[in-house]
């Protein structure tokens, strides 16, 4: 006989009640930790996952059967969203399509879609008030399937140092995978194309100090599995990657979490989860609370992009393999 399903449970979040239904369903097999155990988990980090999707378009990653499931990525809002969760819209040119995503700002909204079976999210760089003008400049740390993960600890010490000369305030985080992500708030004042041309320059600077361990080479073929890929395409419009506190979708249960720069050279991104993650919030709180008051010019870089083109450098298609 098949098994009955377990119960749902209600949840208060603020004002509001989200109904959570099959909260013992196992999502995570190696630790065997269940849907209830992730709401649980983006309670304790309310603050934090809030402030990272926060007025953002928002990319949802499903998986309605847990990580033994097929994995969805859903653009749209899921159907049966209670009145209160907040969307905006977006025109996809490519398609000539309009989606109209999850837009937070408040954390009954992050637990809905939790309820919805949603475990990674993945929030644009712009916000409601203007998506076409991105306000955070996102430097991807994405090592080869050969690179060490010290390679990439000694990379992130190498973009730490050109940020400072250029007077940016960067805001680390692991992946949750194998890599670092560097937030930095810019203002909104030029679109996704130029921010990624100034993403590419930074990522040359960073090129041109690592020693060989860096590559910015486009195509996969011309890269050293062995070499790390500062993933300046990350800025390119519709393009997005987990946010901070966001659970990722592998067995342990791993998340992408905010650290400090002199955590970098002790810290093991799989010691980020969602059973150590509460603690560690209780204990520090948010570490990207302050990005909103570290806002950067980011002229500078598009200069740098000029220099670079005048010389030749071409900035390569958006599309990738």
């Amino acid at each position: 006989m098949p098994s009955a399903k377990s119960p749902s449970v209600e949840i208060e979040v603020d004002d509001k009640v989200v109904r959570v239904s099959n909260p013992d369903r196992v999502y995570f097999p190696a630790s065997g930790a269940t849907k209830l155990d992730l709401v649980d988990y983006y309670l304790a980090v309310g603050d934090g996952i809030v402030n990272a999707l926060y007025e953002r378009p928002c990319m949802l990653h499903r998986f309605p059967k847990g990580l033994a499931g097929d994995k969805v990525h859903q653009k749209r809002l899921p159907a049966g969203a209670p009145p209160w969760v907040e969307t905006v819209r977006l025109h996809f040119p490519r398609w000539n399509r309009t989606a109209d995503e999850l837009c937070v700002t408040e954390l009954a909204s992050v637990i809905w879609a939790v309820q919805m079976s949603t475990v990674e999210f993945h929030p644009w760089n712009s916000r409601r008030a203007d998506t076409e003008k991105p306000d955070e400049w996102r430097i991807d740390l994405d090592p080869g399937p050969d690179c060490e993960w010290e390679t990439v600890q000694q990379v992130a010490h190498v973009a730490h140092e050109v940020l400072d000369e250029l007077g940016a305030t960067g805001f680390p985080k692991t992946s949750g995978g194998h890599g670092l992500h560097v937030y930095v708030r810019i203002k909104p004042d030029h679109g996704f194309q130029d921010v990624r041309r100034g993403a590419l320059a930074f990522a040359r600077e960073v090129e041109r100090r690592s020693g060989g361990d860096v590559t910015t080479a486009w195509w996969r073929k011309d890269r050293d599995p062995a070499q790390l890929f500062v993933d300046y395409n990350q800025n390119a419009r519709d393009h997005t990657i987990a946010a901070a506190y966001s659970v990722r979708g592998v067995p342990n249960a791993q998340v992408s979490a905010p650290i400090r720069w002199d955590e970098i050279d002790d810290c093991d991104p799989a010691d980020f989860t969602i059973h150590t993650m509460p603690a560690r919030f209780a204990e520090l709180g948010d570490l990207h609370a302050g990005i909103d008051d570290a806002v950067f010019d980011f002229r500078p870089l598009l200069e740098w992009a000029d220099r670079d083109e005048a010389e030749g450098k071409a900035v390569p298609p958006e599309s990738d393999e």
